[in-house]
C-alpha cells in the first residue's frame, strides 16, 4: 500500500508505483470522489466526452424525430 502526504498548500505527491500502474504522465488529470464511510475514490480522466464525438453513427435510414423520443407522450 503506497502512502502521501498531505502539505499546508494542500497538495500531495502520488507515489511513484501509483504513477506507473496508471501509466500517467505530467498533466494526467486525476478526479477524486469522497465516499460517505470517509474512503476516497481517486480515477484517471483520460477522456472526456467530447473526444467521443462521432464514434457512433446511425444506422442508414433509420432516424428518429426529437419528438418521438419523449417518453411521456
Amino acid at each position: 500500500m503506497s502512502e502521501s502526504t498531505i502539505t499546508t498548500k494542500g497538495q500531495t505527491t502520488v507515489p511513484a508505483d501509483v504513477r506507473q500502474s496508471l501509466g500517467s504522465a505530467p498533466g494526467t488529470k486525476l478526479v477524486w470522489n469522497p465516499l460517505p464511510d470517509g474512503r476516497v475514490l481517486v480515477r484517471v480522466k483520460n477522456q472526456s466526452v467530447l473526444d467521443m464525438a462521432g464514434l457512433l453513427t446511425p444506422p442508414k435510414g433509420q432516424r428518429v424525430a426529437i419528438e418521438d423520443m419523449n417518453p411521456w407522450q
